[in-house]
């Protein structure tokens, strides 16, 4: 059965995430100086910087171009999500969230994108001088969706395995 107007939500957690991604932005350009670190732990500080490529500033100097381009690619991918959940079945609800937090994550990018011109990061993780690209909420739930849909493709197949042996014949 699919999920129609269930998928209602599943677009309250994407709508959930967008909040507080942006609610989070908000306090990292109301609190942290530009390019300066703050110290959490000893591996995480809170670095305000602004990113106007892709992940990991993947084409962040191209000139501009690439603010439109991310912005439609998100817009594509964001419209596809909205259509997959309202379609999806209603028992897919490992990868419904999975897919809720890709599209929150991506509508929260797209936000700062089409206002700011650029993404606002803050949450900069690092280990013996080796810094990991900073990022922000949005960033992180994308990640967390993505790593949600792998696992529900590698173990969604034995669950279906396992009904199936499960179900009486004849």
């Amino acid at each position: 059965m699919r999920s129609g107007w269930n998928s209602l939500r599943w677009y309250g957690l994407a709508l959930l995430v967008i909040a507080l991604d942006q609610y989070t932005k908000l306090l990292a350009e109301g609190s942290l100086d530009y390019g300066r670190p703050v110290e959490v732990f000893s591996w995480f500080n809170l670095t305000l910087q602004y990113n106007t490529g892709a992940a990991f500033s993947f084409l962040s100097d191209a000139g501009g171009w690439q603010r439109y381009f991310f912005s439609a690619v998100a817009l594509a991918i964001s419209l596809a999500l909205v259509v997959w959940l309202y379609k999806m079945p209603r028992q897919d609800k490992l990868l419904a969230v999975a897919l809720a937090m890709i599209l929150g994550g991506a509508l929260g990018n797209l936000w700062d994108r089409l206002v700011l011109g650029h993404v606002v990061d803050f949450i900069s993780v690092h280990y013996a001088g080796y810094f990991f690209p900073a990022f922000n909420l949005a960033d992180a739930a994308i990640s967390v969706g993505a790593a949600l849909m792998i696992f529900d493709s590698l173990f969604s197949g034995q669950r279906g395995k396992q009904v199936k042996r499960e179900r009486p014949t004849g």
